[in-house]
C-alpha cells in the first residue's frame, strides 16, 4: 500500500499522485489540509523519512516567514508546533510505501518507492523529462 500526504493544489504533489497511479497503483490519498496532522504522525513521518521539522517546513506560499519561522534561532518544537496549527506549513507531498517514506519533491524522488516504474515518457509538472519511453531514469 501506498499513502501520498497531497495537496491538490500543487503541480508537484498532482505529478506524483499520478506518477504512483501510473504505475498501477491507487494510492491512499490524504489531503492533509483537509485533515490537517497530529504530532505523533508527524513525529513518525519525520523520523522514517530522515527529516527534522525544519527540513520539511514549506518555505514558499505558506506564512512560514510570517510566523518567524526562518529565524536561526527556531527549535523544531516551535516548528512543529505551527505545522498542527498551519497545515500548509509542512512541504509535500509525502509519500509512504513499503519501500520507505520520503518527501517526493522533486516528482522522480517517488520512484525508489514504487512496486513497478510506470510507462514512459513521465515529465516532471515543469516538462522535463524524468522517464523516457524505454522506461529509463533520464538524470
Amino acid at each position: 500500500m501506498i499513502v501520498i500526504h497531497h495537496n491538490p493544489a500543487c503541480g508537484t504533489s498532482r505529478n506524483v499522485l499520478a506518477i504512483i497511479r501510473a504505475s498501477g497503483t491507487e494510492p491512499v490519498v490524504i489531503d492533509y489540509l483537509t485533515e490537517g496532522w497530529t504530532r505523533p504522525q508527524l513525529l513518525a513521518l519525520f523520523a522514517a523519512a530522515g527529516l527534522s521539522p525544519r527540513e520539511a517546513l514549506r518555505g514558499t506560499k505558506s506564512p512560514v516567514a510570517e510566523l518567524g519561522l526562518l529565524e536561526p534561532g527556531t527549535s523544531d518544537e516551535a516548528i512543529l508546533d505551527a505545522m498542527l496549527a498551519h497545515p500548509v506549513l509542512v512541504d509535500r507531498p509525502i509519500v509512504a510505501s513499503p519501500k520507505g517514506i520520503r518527501l517526493c519533491r522533486p516528482s522522480e524522488t517517488v520512484l525508489p518507492l514504487l512496486d513497478k516504474l510506470p510507462s514512459g515518457p513521465l515529465y516532471k509538472e515543469d516538462g522535463q523529462m524524468i522517464l523516457n519511453e524505454r522506461g529509463e531514469i533520464r538524470d
